[in-house]
């Protein structure tokens, strides 16, 4: 546990106080359901690209991949290759045209209700079962960002994990019900900015103080030959480095894979159905990619300059990035790093939260028990969905485990489950009903089982990470039933399509 500090205490209440002047403006200018939970559509490039990236990383960026680098060395590192390419081709395939559809399907303000209208679902079942594996999904993810908030906490403050985990549970609520979307995606612009310069300055900070990259090098290779090889993974016990053993092809599969989660992911996906105009995307795609194949960087140094700067093995690889911040910096610049981390931690739980509460309160409150609710009414139930979610999600948090590994289940599911439909589905005109049903449901049931199943094996576990078989069913699923399986929708979106890949074209 870190020594509690003036400074560190002092640059976390600024940090706090301006989040929550920021909500409190937000607030104000929140007097829609539609700017509660897509900001009214006027997010510009650059915010919604940093929002996009903050939302996305959350704070596996400095807690957990920094640590999976700690532990197993540069062969940890294929995760964020995988991130880097996933990135790249959501912003470019999927987010022109999930912003003009989006739109066109009755102004759609959450994936659910899009789905309901692309395939002209008047039974609402796809509704149904959408909304409800966003709702499980996204409730565990939001218990992996309350565990690392109160990791960090613990660490800072002291106090024990529960009173950590409750207070940030508490500070992560009241800051996303007071401002929505748009008091969420503003401060991420600030958090964004935070997180790359946090990625920058320690790990330059750390080969700077050992001599730099060759010394570096050094270092590691003595403590063992795997830590530099990407073919790789070390061995690490608590103890030290072994040499462990050669990743192979299935883990380093694995291991890219966690790219595909892009094209499922709402809480991402629903910043391309915010930004202002489809001619923004372009210029906010190249800041996107730059920004992630920075901070990706910087997170995976971070966790090599542990192995070599730190005296003692830690106990928990995951603090490597809050130890470095307490030992190789002055007081007040460690508290800017701090928060840095926090801000990780904030921008994904509070965009998580907020999406969970747009899918309660849209997909269940107005769309089955008050289909008439005033705009008033509608704010209010999505602000008391918050509390909800965040209630359970609190209590998942409380058992603890790895955050990598409660972010990689989450992650997963909504990749399998929303990518291959979301995909076919602005691509695939003739696409029907009954293929989207079979696509998430194949893709939910199938992470779950092998979540479970794979290890039960024993000798014959494949070690396969979730995300690629349960994209490889749900696509084949969807394709199957699409094509063979119901009509499709009597709306013609080719049109849409064609007009959407025409340079120049106004939509949007």
């Amino acid at each position: 546990m870190l020594v509690l500090t003036v400074p560190v205490m002092i640059t976390f209440g600024i940090f706090l106080l301006a989040m929550v002047m920021v909500s409190i403006w937000a607030y104000q200018e929140t007097t829609t359901f539609s700017d509660f939970a897509l900001g009214g559509r006027r997010l510009g490039a650059p915010v919604a690209a940093l929002s996009a990236g903050a939302s996305d990383m959350s704070g596996w960026l400095f807690l957990g991949l920094p640590g999976a680098v700690y532990a197993g060395g540069i062969g940890a590192t294929w995760i964020a290759v995988g991130l880097v390419i996933g990135t790249y081709l959501n912003w470019r395939f999927v987010a022109p045209r999930l912003r003009t559809y989006t739109e066109l399907a009755d102004d759609s303000v959450t994936l659910s209700a899009y789905l309901e209208e692309r395939f002209e679902d008047t039974s609402r079942v796809l509704r149904i079962v959408s909304a409800t594996v966003i709702v499980v999904f996204f409730t565990v993810y939001v218990a992996s960002g309350l565990l690392a908030g109160g990791v960090l906490f613990e660490e800072i403050f002291g106090g024990g994990f529960d009173f950590a985990l409750t207070v940030f549970a508490v500070v992560i609520v009241v800051y996303t019900f007071i401002g929505g979307f748009r008091g969420v995606s503003v401060t991420h612009s600030v958090q964004a900015t935070l997180m790359l310069l946090a990625a920058i300055a320690l790990p330059v900070t750390g080969i700077g103080l050992l001599g730099g990259f060759d010394v570096l090098q050094g270092a590691l290779a003595d403590k063992s030959g795997a830590l530099l090889d990407m073919g790789a993974k070390a061995d690490f016990d608590g103890g030290g480095w072994a040499a462990g053993e050669p990743l192979g092809t299935v883990a380093v599969i694995s291991l890219l894979a966690w790219g595909l989660g892009y094209f499922g992911q709402p809480h991402i996906l629903v910043r391309f159905m915010s930004i202002r105009s489809t001619r923004e995307i372009p210029m906010a795609r190249r800041i996107g990619v730059g920004w992630v194949v920075v901070v990706l960087a910087g997170a995976s140094l971070t966790g090599l300059v542990g192995i070599a700067a730190l005296k003692e093995p830690l106990d928990n690889p995951e603090t490597v990035f809050i130890t470095l911040s307490a030992e190789l910096v002055n007081p007040w610049v460690a508290g800017i790093l701090l928060v840095a981390v926090l801000a990780a931690i904030k921008s994904t739980a509070d965009s998580q939260l907020l999406v969970s509460a747009t899918a309660l309160t849209e997909d269940f409150y107005r769309a089955f028990l008050h289909r008439r609710a005033s705009d008033a009414s509608l704010v209010v139930a999505g602000r008391a969905t918050v509390v909800a979610v965040a209630l359970v999600a609190y209590a998942i948090a409380r058992s603890g485990g790895a955050v990598l590994d409660i972010v990689a289940y989450a992650w997963a599911g909504f990749g399998a489950a929303f990518g291959p439909v979301i995909v076919l589905s602005l691509y695939w005109p003739r696409m029907t009903r009954a293929g989207a049903m079979a696509g998430i449901v194949t893709g939910a049931v199938t992470v779950v089982l092998w979540k479970r199943i794979d290890p039960l094996l024993g000798p014959l576990e494949t070690g396969v990470y979730e995300m690629v078989p349960g994209v490889l069913a749900a696509t084949a699923a969807a394709l199957l039933f699409g094509r063979f399986v119901g009509y499709p929708p009597g709306r013609t979106w080719s049109g849409a399509m064609e007009k959407q890949d025409t340079p120049g074209a106004p939509v949007g």
